[in-house]
């Protein structure tokens, strides 16, 4: 992982990651500790995760400490502290912004597969999962929609009904929009056999494939995200919110 995140990226994160961790915790002595619980040693080694820096008050000198630590790691204390890393996975934060209002519980779940990525891919892509089908079932609870949803529809299953909802695989379009439209349909049921097969969702025996990876998890949230931003644009687009009605008054006086 380290090695895929360049060191000018790294330069712009440490200084995001440093104001976010003075922002959460005011006092020197609460950022050391925080600082430490990422921090690993072994002393009979020689070796440690990255330096802790003390400077001369006897306090710690977060800028150097940021910057002595590997970008693997700075990625994660970013990822921990809610710092938004375009650059790395570039949708998220956008998906994020976008679902934030109108998807309360699928924020909380993808706010939490995002937090997994690394400490627990599994689980992160199965929460990920989660959070686009709550935003697909959100979406096909509007009544200006035909079809009507038991609530037990997987995300394949749902992604079915959505794309023909919204005539994406219809004649109607070019052949590469409803190539598209079938390749997104696809990815979802890609997303959704991992969880099942792949994750710790299910029961899993020795010898089972387990994804394990965080640089694959990074894949497939992003493209969660990446679908997610399409339908919800797609929605607003075709079916924006009714204007609320406005009472008129013909006897104001002035």
């Amino acid at each position: 992982m380290n090695e895929l995140i360049s060191p000018k990226y790294q330069m712009k994160l440490a200084k995001e990651v440093e104001d976010a961790i003075w922002k959460e915790y005011s006092s020197y002595k609460q950022v050391k500790n925080y600082v430490g619980k990422w921090h690993e040693y072994d002393e009979q080694n020689y070796w440690e995760n990255f330096q802790i820096v003390i400077n001369d008050n006897k306090n710690i000198d977060l800028n150097a400490t940021i910057h002595s630590m590997p970008g693997d790691i700075l990625l994660k204390v970013a990822i921990d502290l809610g710092v938004d890393t375009p650059d790395f996975i570039p949708s998220i934060p956008t998906f994020k912004n976008e679902i934030k209002s109108d998807y309360k519980t699928a924020y909380d779940t993808f706010n939490k597969a995002y937090k997994q990525i690394e400490t627990d891919p599994s689980l992160s892509v199965g929460l990920a999962n989660s959070a686009l089908e709550s935003i697909i079932k959100e979406i096909l609870k509007d009544e200006r929609l035909k079809s009507k949803i038991k609530g037990t529809e997987t995300l394949y299953k749902l992604t079915n009904i959505i794309l023909k909802e919204f005539n994406i695989t219809n004649s109607n379009h070019p052949v590469e929009i409803k190539t598209i439209g079938s390749s997104l349909l696809a990815i979802c049921q890609s997303i959704e056999k991992l969880r099942s097969e792949k994750t710790d969702f299910h029961g899993k025996t020795n010898g089972d494939f387990v994804l394990s990876e965080p640089i694959y998890t990074y894949f497939i949230v992003n493209s969660v995200a990446t679908i997610g931003l399409f339908l919800n644009s797609y929605f607003k687009t075709k079916f924006p919110k009714p204007e609320p009605d406005i009472e008129e008054y013909d006897d104001l006086p002035f």
